[in-house]
Formats: C-alpha cells, sequence, structure tokens
C-alpha cells in the first residue's frame, strides 16, 4: 500500500477491524495482501479483518454513502459484516467529528444503512444495521458427509441436535447443541466448514432464556472470534424458524450481546469501541 495509509482500530463486541477510509478502493490482490500483513497478531496491528472504504464526498449530510470492502485476516474477500459495518459508520463519525451518524454503506451484498448514537461509555457508541433479506443457504458439497458426522469425533455422536443453513449476504452454518461454551471451535470449526466447497461461517448454538440464544463462533477466513454480527442474525433467524425464539432475540456471543429484530426490517444492534487511530508507512 502507499505510504501515509490511517488505520483506525475498533470492535464490535471484540470482534475487531480495521478500517481504512481512502480516496479509491485498491485493487484485490493488493487489499489482500495487505489485509494478512496488518491483520495479523504479532507482526501486524492485530484485527479480524481490514475494511477499505470511500466516502462519498457530495452527498449532504442528511444523505451520507460509502462503499465498502472487507478482508479477513487470512486476506480471503467477505462479502459484508455485520460489526464491521457498525465499526464502519463509527469510524466514519469519528473522522467526521459527528456524536452521531446514519449512513448507507455499499456492499457487496448490497445497501446496508447503519445508524449510531453515543452512549455513557467513552469511546463506544451503539449501531443498528438493516441487513438485508435472508434466504436458504448453501448445502454441503464436499466428503459427502453430513455436520453431524463431521463434529461426531469431536463432540461425540449425537452432539448436534440439528442444523441449517443461511444466507445472510454471507453464508453461515447453524448448529444446535447442548452447551455452545463446551465446544472447541478450532476444531470443530473447521470440521464443519470443509464441508462447504466456499468456505462457511460456523457457529453452534443454544436457547439460554425467553427469546435468548448464546453462540459460539467460527468464522470462514478469520476463525474462532469473539462475536460475529451475521452470524447473530443467522442464529437469531434459523432458531426463529425452528419456533424456539420469537422475533426480537438477544444473542450471546463471547465478546458480548447483540439484539436481532427480525419483524420488519431485519436489523442488528449492538456496540462499537473506537480503540485507535495507527499511521503505517507502508505495507
Amino acid at each position: 500500500m502507499a505510504a501515509g495509509l490511517t488505520l483506525h482500530k475498533l470492535h464490535g463486541l471484540g470482534n475487531d477491524f480495521l478500517v481504512a477510509l481512502v480516496d479509491e478502493m485498491p485493487g484485490d490482490a493488493d487489499a489482500a495482501r495487505t489485509a494478512g500483513a496488518l491483520c495479523h497478531r504479532r507482526r501486524g496491528v492485530g484485527a479480524d479483518g481490514l475494511i477499505f472504504a470511500v466516502l462519498d464526498p457530495a452527498a449532504a449530510e442528511a444523505d451520507r454513502f460509502a462503499t465498502m470492502r472487507l478482508w479477513n485476516s487470512d486476506g480471503s474477500p467477505a462479502e459484508m459484516s455485520g460489526n464491521g459495518l457498525r465499526c464502519l459508520a463509527h469510524a466514519i463519525a469519528v473522522t467526521l467529528a459527528a456524536a452521531e451518524l446514519d449512513i448507507v454503506v455499499n456492499t457487496v451484498a448490497g445497501p446496508r444503512r447503519c445508524s449510531i448514537r453515543p452512549i455513557e461509555i467513552p469511546g463506544t457508541v451503539v449501531g443498528t444495521t438493516e441487513m438485508g433479506s435472508l434466504g436458504p443457504g448453501p448445502l454441503p458439497d464436499r466428503l459427502s458427509r453430513s455436520p453431524e458426522a463431521a463434529v461426531a469425533g469431536i463432540l461425540g455422536p449425537g452432539a448436534i441436535e440439528r442444523w441449517d443453513t443461511i444466507d445472510v449476504g454471507n453464508p453461515h452454518a447453524v448448529l444446535s447443541v447442548a452447551d455452545p461454551a463446551a465446544v472447541p471451535l478450532p476444531e470443530a470449526g473447521p470440521a464443519v466448514e470443509a464441508l462447504f466447497s466456499g468456505g462457511m461461517n460456523v457457529h453452534f448454538g443454544a436457547v439460554t432464556g425467553a427469546d435468548e440464544v448464546t453462540l459460539g463462533v467460527w468464522e470462514r477466513g478469520a476463525g474462532a472470534t469473539a462475536a460475529c454480527g451475521t452470524g447473530a442474525v443467522a442464529a437469531a433467524a434459523v432458531f426463529h424458524r425452528w419456533g424456539e425464539v420469537g422475533h426480537n432475540v438477544t444473542v450471546r456471543m463471547a465478546g458480548g450481546n447483540a439484539r436481532v429484530d427480525l419483524s420488519g426490517p431485519v436489523t442488528l444492534t449492538g456496540e462499537s469501541t473506537y480503540v485507535a487511530a495507527v499511521d503505517v508507512a507502508g505495507v
């Protein structure tokens, strides 16, 4: 990348991102290489993903618009991220010195409207993002095995109570287990993801209260993460489909709680925390 790149580091419930607001979107190969270098936890700044975004300078204040592209920490591209969208909106607000922001962000999965508002915690905002339409996810197409069989040797036979896939602008597999905290994500996540040729976000969940789902997260291209915004939406929608939760669902993850509203336009609400601004000389 060219010298003088400024990165904003933020996290949404522990799911952390580097955000670079640029005048022109970099090429895919350059962005992938940069993401792999900058997101490295020991040799780079460290993050689950790198977001490049171009803010439309001609848009009126009440009609802000941006375009974003996301690369995972392993350098692979991703269609979108619920937590990443919220962090991007937060980074833009900090850059514009705005306490509140309403913005439409164009992603690979389509436009997403995001609004952020300050809360009492310094450096932290709460944001709500419209998540678009939900559709069926891909079915396993590798190894001629089911998710139950793929993790039987890891979790034991019968550990997966049921499973389904869903598309939230990116693909997710949601697996119902007795105790998500007992699932070794670095082993079970890749075992399920390997069944899908295009990769897969994999979530192990359980209903743990009235309209409440607890979730363990394995993200395609990033590994086990503290939270996943699109994964929270995916889990809420799948457990709702199964009749186990209602339309307004709290999703508990290692990094904190997100709220999913399935009653109208699907929305995701959660916090974003601004960590630091980092200038890099070049990668």
